[in-house]
C-alpha cells in the first residue's frame, strides 16, 4: 500500500495540535506551573463596584498646587506678598511691592491654562475652561490607572478597572472572598492617599480646639484632626509647603524604638529642593504631616532635613502600614472617588455558572461531533479532529496572554464549536455537488475547497469586524466575548481549512482504492457518474 501524501497542511494541522496540547494543559489539569486561564468574576465570584469621580476636587487641587508653587517662588526670591489664598475657583494674592510684578507674571506665564486677571498690586489666577475640562479628564484617566497599580501590587489576580462614561470606572475583583477581604479592597481603592507636609500656625495653634472653620479661614488657615485623637485640632497653614505629588516611593519599616511600623517615604528632586529650604529656613518651628486631611504627625524642625525623605508614624498595624504604602507608591487620586453601585457575587454562585456552562459545552460539542459523523461519515471525523484542535488552540491562546475567562466568554466558546465545524459544512456540500456531477474524487475535493473559501473567508471575516466592534465599545463581559470568538475564528481557518485539507491530501489514495463515497462523505454516488 502506498502511504499518504504528507503535505504542509497536514503538518500546520500536527503543530496546531501539539501547540494547543502542550499550551492548554495547564488550563485543563490546573498545574502549578505554566500559563492558565484566570477565571473572571462571573464564574469565580468576587466584587463588582460602579465609582464615581469628583471631578471638581481635581480642579481645587490644582488651584492648591499652583498656590504653593507661587509661595515657594516668592519666598525664594524674596518676594514680599499679602493675603496669599488658594479657593475652589481662583488663587488670590497682594504684591506688597510693584516692581516684582514682572517676575510673578514671567512665572506664571510657564504654567499652561491660566486666566490671570490684575488690578493693581492683586491679582487672580483662575484656570481657563479648556484647562478644567482636561483637568476633569485626566483626574478620572488618573484614577483608573491608580487604582490599577493599587490592586496589582495589593495581589489581586487579573483586576478589570476600565473607565466608564465620562466621569465613572467599573471595578471588578474576581476572587475576594471574605467580608474582610472586601472591606480591604474597598478601603484601598477608596484611599486618596493624599500626603501633605504643611506648615503648622503657632501663632493661632492655641485656639486650634475652639476656633470655627470660618475664623481659621481668616487666618488663612485650615483645621485637621490628629489621626490618633480626633477630638485634638491642628491649625494649619492653608498652602501646603509640598505634596504627594513629588513623592517617588515609601516603604513600610519598624521604629526602632517601639518596633512600631512607620513609614518612610522619598520624594523626587524638586521635592528635596523645597523640603530642604522650608526646614532649613523654619528651625524651631512645626511641620505637620498629613495623610488625607488628618495629622499624623508634627514635629518641631530641630534643623535642616536633606536628601528628600521623611517618616510617617501613626500608630498603624503592619496590614495598614502595607496598605498604606501602596496607595501612597501608586500615586494619590487627584479627586476622591465615591461608591456608586456594588455587587457581591458569591463564589457558589460562580460555580454554578462554570457547572453549567460546561453542561453546554460538552453537550453542544457531543451533539456537534455526532452529527459530523452521522452526516457526513469519515469526513467527518477528520473535521472532529480539526474541532479538537481548533479548541485545544482556543484555550492555548487565552492561556499564555493571560486572559480572563467568563461566563459569555464560555458561550463563545460554545458559539466557536459551531462556528468551527460550519467550514467544513460547506467544504463537504461543495465536494457532495462535485461528486454528484461526475468529477472524480481528487478533483471533488481541490475544487470542492476553492470554491467553499470565498464564502468561508466572507463569513468569518465579517464575524471579526463585529467582534472587533464588540471589543471597542463594549464593556468587560463582552469583550471577553468578542476575545474568545476572534481568537475561535483564526484557530478555525487553520484547523478547519487548512488542517482538513491536509488530512484529505493524506488518505486521497485511500479513498481513491476504497471507491465509497458513502463512508468518505456520506454521500452514495450513482453508478453512472461514479468516475473515481
Amino acid at each position: 500500500m502506498r502511504k499518504g501524501k504528507i503535505t504542509y497542511r497536514l503538518v500546520v494541522l500536527l503543530l496546531a495540535l501539539i501547540f494547543g496540547a502542550a499550551f492548554s494543559a495547564p488550563s485543563f489539569l490546573q498545574t502549578e506551573k505554566g500559563s492558565k486561564i484566570s477565571l473572571g468574576l462571573d464564574l469565580q465570584g468576587g466584587l463588582h463596584m460602579l465609582l464615581g469621580v469628583e471631578t471638581d476636587e481635581a480642579i481645587a487641587s490644582k488651584l492648591k498646587s499652583i498656590a504653593s508653587g507661587v509661595r515657594y517662588f516668592t519666598t525664594k526670591n524674596d518676594i514680599l506678598v499679602d493675603n496669599l489664598k488658594a479657593s475652589e475657583e481662583a488663587v488670590r494674592f497682594s504684591l506688597l511691592d510693584g516692581d516684582d510684578g514682572k517676575k510673578i507674571e514671567d512665572m506664571l506665564k510657564t504654567i499652561q491654562g491660566l486666566n490671570v486677571a490684575k488690578n493693581g498690586l492683586e491679582y487672580e489666577i483662575s484656570l481657563t475652561e479648556q484647562e478644567k475640562i482636561e483637568t476633569a479628564k485626566y483626574a478620572v484617566e488618573q484614577a483608573v490607572d491608580t487604582i490599577r497599580n493599587r490592586l496589582d501590587q495589593f495581589g489581586l489576580a487579573e483586576p478589570t478597572v476600565a473607565k466608564q462614561g465620562e466621569d465613572k470606572i467599573l471595578v471588578e475583583l474576581p476572587g475576594i472572598k471574605t467580608a474582610a477581604d472586601e472591606q480591604r479592597a474597598k478601603d484601598l481603592i477608596a484611599k486618596a492617599a493624599h500626603l501633605q507636609l504643611m506648615a503648622l500656625d503657632e501663632k493661632h495653634q492655641g485656639e486650634a480646639q475652639t476656633i470655627s472653620e470660618r475664623d481659621a479661614e481668616a487666618y488663612g488657615d485650615v483645621i485637621y484632626p490628629d489621626v490618633k485623637n480626633p477630638k485634638f485640632k491642628y491649625l494649619i497653614k492653608d498652602i501646603p509647603v509640598l505634596d504627594g505629588a513629588m513623592l517617588v516611593d515609601a516603604r513600610v519599616a519598624f521604629d526602632p524604638q517601639t518596633n512600631a511600623p512607620i513609614i518612610n517615604f522619598t520624594l523626587n528632586a524638586e521635592g528635596a529642593r523645597i523640603f530642604g529650604d522650608f526646614t532649613g529656613s523654619n528651625v524651631g518651628k512645626r511641620l505637620a504631616i498629613v495623610l488625607d486631611g488628618k495629622v499624623y504627625s508634627a514635629p518641631v524642625i530641630n534643623e535642616r532635613i536633606g536628601g528628600g525623605s521623611g517618616q510617617i508614624s501613626g500608630g498603624f498595624t503592619v496590614e495598614e502600614a502595607h496598605d498604606v504604602a501602596i496607595a501612597l507608591r501608586s500615586g494619590a487620586l487627584l479627586a476622591p472617588v465615591k461608591l456608586l453601585e456594588k455587587r457581591s457575587v458569591g463564589p457558589s454562585l460562580g460555580q454554578q455558572s462554570i457547572d453549567q456552562s460546561m453542561i453546554a459545552l460538552i453537550s453542544g460539542a457531543v451533539l456537534v461531533l455526532l452529527c459530523m459523523i452521522l452526516v457526513y461519515g469519515l469526513a467527518g471525523i477528520l473535521a472532529n479532529v480539526a474541532l479538537i484542535a481548533n479548541i485545544l488552540m482556543l484555550i492555548a491562546v487565552m492561556a499564555l496572554f493571560g486572559a480572563t475567562l467568563t461566563l459569555p466568554g464560555m458561550a463563545g466558546i460554545v458559539l466557536t464549536i459551531g462556528m468551527a465545524v460550519d467550514a467544513n459544512v460547506i467544504i463537504n456540500e461543495r465536494i457532495r455537488e462535485l461528486l454528484k456531477s461526475g468529477h472524480s474524487v481528487q478533483i471533488s475535493i481541490e475544487k470542492g475547497y476553492a470554491n467553499a473559501m470565498s464564502a468561508i473567508v466572507d463569513s468569518n471575516l465579517t464575524t471579526l469586524i463585529t467582534s472587533a466592534a464588540l471589543y471597542a465599545y463594549g464593556t468587560g463581559p463582552v469583550k471577553g466575548f468578542a476575545v474568545t470568538i476572534s481568537i475561535g475564528i483564526v484557530a478555525s481557518m487553520i484547523t478547519a481549512i487548512i488542517g482538513t485539507h491536509g488530512m484529505f491530501d493524506y488518505f486521497a489514495q485511500k479513498i481513491q482504492k476504497s471507491n465509497s463515497t458513502m463512508l468518505w462523505f456520506g454521500y452514495r454516488v450513482k453508478e453512472k457518474n461514479a468516475s473515481i
